[in-house]
């Protein structure tokens, strides 16, 4: 979809659709007087709408220019939100898609206390994530996606141009997240993040399994050997500024059959989601270099594939990872916090940065605990949780911290091992897994986001326009936002 913004009367803008947004309580429309021959029609379409939210109502304009308008509701002005102007451009551009049309144009509303910047923005994320379609593996393709004009009497072409850049990198995301496992082993993801990386000028280099073993990366290594399909670590540079990187730091799992310990058979297809964390890196990595981030930041993934194979490891097994620590294996399924504290030991060493993010499917106790909506955050640092938290609010991509002192770092402590992979029962599992990655870590600020029930559409998800089924992205637009309140000059 290509965007372009118009700060023109709304009605001399040249476009197959004009639309506007209104709240319950407008009574018309930008840039339509009531002397106007439309003014008639538009009041009727007003009153049939009643600004109700996220519906939409056509106006003819037979023989005029442009030749159709759509008003669609945003609801109460009062009930606004930061999520409310996406969720119904959203909306709008799926109209526009079904109608055909070649380009359609959105005038910014005009609500108080709403940014026209962030208006835009909204506009532009909402059109561009609700017209993705995932058509790789069809032969029958989606239909084209019309190009968009923001209307907006302000200056708003660095908001559209940045939304645009986050937007293309959620889309980024959900692409490589949503290949199938067949076409996406550790050895495929790790050629998408090459082609990536040198399209936007980004150092990448890709550890092989033989130099994980040598390197000491056990963790990677003992949930890599059940496969045919050897193991990776993805490692990308960006370099926008000075000083110390932000570590970004995401799982990838490209198939996850939780190995000995073996997952029911029942949705396993969907463990082809389990690299989205890793994906989200990607993402991040791609927008943050397009929009010129004046940051230094590392991505690094580990990639393997967890498979039930003659070599895979076992419940009993003990394993070195990177960091020294030992690890007792109680479930093979418990796989992520293993590749997760490889690198992020790995990414502390090596980089020293100046503070880590993770993002993992990690946890089925997550999704029990906070649903499919809010992803949950533990972190040892209150001013990243802060932050982040903030950006969530700014994003509508939803957080919930979680507590972690030394009761739950006691969890994960074995009687044969330094930890084990698993916590005591069912209690508290999704901090007994964050507690595995916080003791990876030594001394740097540390955030954790389980994504497990934000990364894809799954039943218990809130059906909204710009998330069509398959991969979200979850974690893409959150994390810039945060990056680019703590980046220099911003």
């Amino acid at each position: 979809m290509n965007v372009d913004v118009s700060s023109a009367d709304p009605l001399a803008v040249e476009t197959d659709l004009l639309c506007w947004m209104v709240t319950e309580e407008s009574t018309g429309v930008s840039g339509l007087g009531e002397d106007h021959a439309l003014a008639p029609a538009v009041r009727q379409s007003l009153g049939d709408l009643r600004g109700r939210f996220a519906k939409t109502t056509a106006v003819a304009n037979p023989g005029g220019s442009p030749p159709r308008m759509l008003i669609a509701g945003l609801g109460p002005g009062s009930k606004i939100t930061a999520d409310t102007i996406r969720h119904v451009a959203g909306a709008i551009s799926k109209r526009a898609q079904e109608l055909g049309v070649a380009r359609f144009a959105v005038v910014c509303p005009d609500v108080s206390g709403v940014d026209p910047g962030d208006a835009a923005g909204q506009i532009t994320e909402g059109c561009s994530l609700a017209l993705y379609d995932f058509d790789a593996y069809r032969s029958k393709k989606a239909e084209a996606e019309p190009d968009l004009t923001v209307v907006c009497g302000a200056d708003v072409a660095g908001a559209v141009a940045r939304a645009g850049a986050v937007s293309d990198g959620v889309r980024f995301a959900r692409d490589v997240a949503n290949m199938p496992p067949n076409e996406c082993p550790p050895a495929g993801l790790a050629d998408v993040a090459r082609g990536m990386a040198d399209e936007k000028r980004i150092k990448c280099t890709v550890l092989s399994a033989a130099q994980l073993s040598e390197g000491g990366f056990g963790g990677i290594m003992a949930v890599g050997k059940g496969s045919d399909n050897p193991p990776r670590l993805i490692v990308m540079e960006y370099g926008g500024g000075e000083g110390p990187p932000v570590a970004l730091v995401g799982k990838a799992v490209t198939f996850d059959t939780g190995g000995i310990s073996l997952k029911p058979g029942e949705k396993m297809d969907e463990m082809k989601f389990d690299k989205c964390g890793g994906c989200t890196v990607l993402g991040i990595m791609r927008a943050a270099a397009e929009v010129g981030l004046p940051l230094n930041i590392v991505g690094v993934i580990p990639s393997v594939e967890n498979m039930p194979g003659g070599g895979s490891y076992r419940p009993g097994d003990i394993v070195r990872l990177y960091g020294g620590k030992t690890a007792e294996i109680l479930n093979t399924d418990a796989e992520g916090r293993l590749i997760l504290a490889d690198a992020l030991s790995y990414v502390e060493e090596r980089f020293s940065p100046r503070c880590i993010i993770d993002f993992a499917t990690l946890t089925g106790a997550c999704i029990v605990a906070l649903g499919c909506n809010v992803a949950g955050m533990v972190s040892d640092s209150d001013d990243m949780a802060a932050s982040v938290l903030l950006s969530a609010d700014r994003t509508a991509e939803r957080v919930w911290r979680l507590p972690l002192d030394e009761d739950y770092m006691d969890m994960i402590k074995s009687k044969v091992a330094d930890i084990k992979n698993l916590g005591t029962g069912r209690a508290a599992g999704t901090i007994a897994a964050a507690a595995f990655l916080k003791s990876a870590i030594k001394d740097t600020p540390w955030l954790h986001l389980d994504i497990a029930g934000t990364a894809w559409m799954q039943p218990a998800s809130k059906k909204r326009p710009y998330n069509p089924p398959g991969a979200t992205g979850f974690g893409v637009r959150l994390i810039l936002d945060y990056l680019g309140r703590i980046a220099p000059g911003r």
